[in-house]
């Protein structure tokens, strides 16, 4: 007969054996899905021809049978969008999941928090006013607008945790203070639209309905190593966030340092958030209802919930993106239209599901 002890471990291995397996499942749908992206568009390229575009600019050696067209759709259109959809994918998701669990709320995400908003605020500002000194400096107004979108995300998460110290750091009050600035930083926005050009004024709406199609392999290149180092942060994190989740005095007694927990987690989770919004513009609901979607399988523990958020965010960005590419081709439809039209049922079922404990 097995004593408790080792009862309780194979129990304990039994449970997040099935959530090893669900993440296992989650990275070969991902792979599926990554496959069909390449493969889905305007341009008719089989999956053969996608095969050998591939191989032969792995080896160089290789003398593959497809068309300058095939090489020209996958490596330079096709590749950089999909891979770019899954980091941001990544990174929208994992930023939620982190925000939930240092808030604890579960309405809680980027733009919510009005990072999104600040991103925002900050990528009009470089399409109005900035377009005069990037034309006498010869900078390219992307560069502008991608640095300045990412560094007002940034500094809205430092300002409202700055204001949240000042009432002792409690999770209600940096959610109150980012819906504040969220709202002033629409103002903004509207002020802005309401100046700009017609020229200015369309490509702000463009950026502002968020979309993957500026992807290039430099954006990809410079996001990958910002996603993944922010990502293992974050994971070092994860016992302390599942401590927090029984109550600040319970992780305090654990000996978890709560203040900076909180601090470190929301200055990387926006880190993470900031950089994403500056290259694809509002990217609404992946961060919302990516966790929440893990939460059913693999429940609240945060060594499993990030990833699993991670990889669902992934998988839901790129098929809404692949959906936006192909539902009424050739025209393109802005793919953060797409995820609110997935997100805001979801998040009205949250409001109702969690109606009773709010509101009594």
């Amino acid at each position: 007969m097995k004593t408790s002890k080792s009862a309780k471990a194979d129990l304990y291995l039994q449970i997040t054996g099935g959530k090893r397996i669900f993440i296992l499942g989650l990275l070969t749908a991902l792979a599926a899905c990554l496959l069909a992206a390449v493969v889905t568009g305007s341009a008719g390229i089989g999956v053969k021809e996608v095969f050998e575009v591939i191989v032969s600019r792995i080896l160089p050696g290789y003398a593959g049978q497809y068309s300058s067209l095939a090489e020209t759709v996958v490596l330079d259109l096709r590749l950089p969008r999909v891979f770019l959809a899954v980091l941001a994918g990544f990174s929208l998701a994992g930023s939620g999941a982190v925000m939930q669990a240092v808030l604890r709320n579960p309405l809680a995400d980027p733009y919510i928090l009005g990072i999104s908003a600040g991103a925002s605020f900050g990528a009009a500002l470089a399409v109005v006013l900035g377009a005069g000194l990037c034309g006498a400096l010869g900078i390219s107004s992307v560069y502008v607008i991608v640095t300045n979108a990412f560094l007002f995300g940034l500094f809205t998460m430092f300002l409202i945790y700055g204001i949240a110290r000042l009432k002792g750091a409690a999770p209600e009050t940096m959610i109150l203070a980012g819906v504040a600035l969220g709202y002033l930083y629409s103002a903004g926005v509207s002020l802005l639209k309401y100046i700009s050009s017609h020229e200015q004024l369309r490509e702000l709406v463009v950026w502002l309905m968020g979309g993957l199609w500026g992807a290039r392999w430099e954006t990809v290149y410079l996001l990958l190593p910002v996603t993944l180092g922010c990502l293992a942060f974050l994971l070092r994190f994860a016992w302390d966030l599942n401590a927090l989740g029984a109550g600040e005095e319970v992780a305090a007694n654990l000996g978890v340092n709560v203040t900076r927990l909180r601090r470190n987690c929301a200055i990387f989770a926006s880190l993470l958030a900031s950089a994403t919004v500056a290259f694809t513009g509002i990217i609404g609901f992946i961060g919302l209802v990516s966790p929440h979607l893990c939460r059913f399988v693999v429940g609240n523990d945060n060594r499993f919930l990030i990833p699993c958020s991670c990889l669902t965010g992934a998988l839901l960005l790129l098929g809404a993106d692949t959906l936006s590419r192909t539902l009424v081709s050739p025209t393109e439809i802005p793919v953060g239209i797409i995820t609110s039209l997935i997100g805001v049922p979801f998040f009205l079922y949250l409001l109702f599901k969690q109606r009773k404990r709010w509101w009594g």
